[in-house]
């Protein structure tokens, strides 16, 4: 079992940054892939980032729409997830999801553990 609680979403203007963290719990995370979903209103839940531990370092991948403006990292120490989202738009107001599994993809149905959300509102 894994535990996964987001916080840290919030209100800011378009331009702005803002850092999401989720808290993980349960089964060794240091090996686990981890990735940033997201679900505005009225739309399916989509891709945005994911990290996992490769041999050479962490193997990062992201969502076209978030390329050079969005960084995922993770703490393996401290058990965190975290989403550094910079030149935020109002396109990219959504609750944003942690979630864990044993792959990195980019597809809801593989993942097995999903945190509450935080919501994120950018304004235009």
């Amino acid at each position: 079992q894994v535990q996964l609680v987001e916080s840290g979403g919030g209100l800011v203007q378009t331009g702005g940054s803002l850092r999401i963290s989720c808290a993980a719990s349960g089964r060794t995370f240091s090996s686990t892939a981890m990735s940033w979903f997201r679900q505005a209103s009225g739309k399916e839940r989509e891709f945005v980032a994911a990290i996992i531990p490769s041999w050479t370092g962490a193997s990062t991948t992201y969502a076209e729409s978030v390329k050079g403006r969005f960084t995922v990292s993770r703490d393996n120490v401290n058990n965190f997830l975290y989403l550094q989202m910079n030149s935020l738009k109002p396109e990219d107001t959504a609750v944003y999801y942690c979630a864990a599994g044993p792959l990195l993809s980019t597809l809801v149905r593989n993942y097995d553990y999903w945190g509450q959300g935080t919501q994120v509102t950018v304004s235009s």
